[in-house]
């Protein structure tokens, strides 16, 4: 018995949903991978930020256009009913949303001044831009993302400071939202706040070092 051809879509629409499917697929599978190797010290820090900064890119894209057309609810929502075991991946892409650099320290061999002006700056573009009322996740999200990895790079940091803790929770929080989303009043008046008082505290840091030279102005 010979079996008919068996057509997966009907239309050019159903057609791009599944490719776009397979797409979320392929991204959320490399990301597993990526995150194995970086455990396993196969691939550099640096190495590993870029590819995770680009496949990041390429699933909330992806995301995007699928929750859209109505082909899955969420990215979330898909590897649940799809049992995805890529249990990494799910961290990086669903939870955080950004490089695992960006969230634990690393090591910097630029001189301690140049991380700590590059800190202090990441800092004041980030409240500079929220008192300009920029409330858009996609523009927002970055801002924090680059005061995290500064934070991280900063020499002799406690684990446990202040800044960093806000700042990972915030960038939990915003990763739950869309990129076109953005944050209401209330919550851009509670992150100016809390990156006023992580801002302080970094200096309150850096006066606190018997070696260092730095003072808030």
């Amino acid at each position: 018995m010979i079996m008919g051809e068996i057509k997966l879509f009907e239309t050019s629409k159903e057609r791009k949903s599944l490719e776009d499917l397979a797409d979320l697929y392929s991204i959320i599978r490399a990301t597993e991978s990526l995150e194995t190797a970086y455990s396993r010290d196969a691939i550099t820090p640096s190495e590993y930020a870029e590819s995770c900064k680009r496949l990041i890119s390429q699933f909330k894209t992806t995301e995007v256009a699928l929750v859209s057309s109505k082909a899955i609810i969420s990215a979330e929502n898909f590897i649940r009913e799809y049992q995805v075991d890529c249990p990494r991946a799910y961290e990086r892409l669903i939870i955080s949303g950004v490089p695992a650099t960006v969230l634990h320290a690393s090591s910097d061999n630029r001189a301690e001044s140049v991380v700590v002006a590059e800190t202090v700056q990441a800092f004041i573009t980030a409240m500079d831009s929220l008192r300009l009322q920029q409330k858009a996740v996609d523009e927002v999200q970055p801002l924090i993302a680059d005061i995290m990895s500064s934070l991280g790079k900063a020499p002799n940091l406690p684990a446990d400071f202040e800044g960093l803790l806000k700042m990972r929770l915030w960038l939990k929080k915003l990763n739950e939202m869309r990129a076109m989303d953005e944050i209401d009043e209330d919550d851009s008046r509670q992150l100016l706040f809390d990156l006023d008082t992580s801002y302080s505290a970094f200096h309150k840091h850096l006066a606190g070092k018997s070696d260092s030279g730095f003072t808030k102005n």
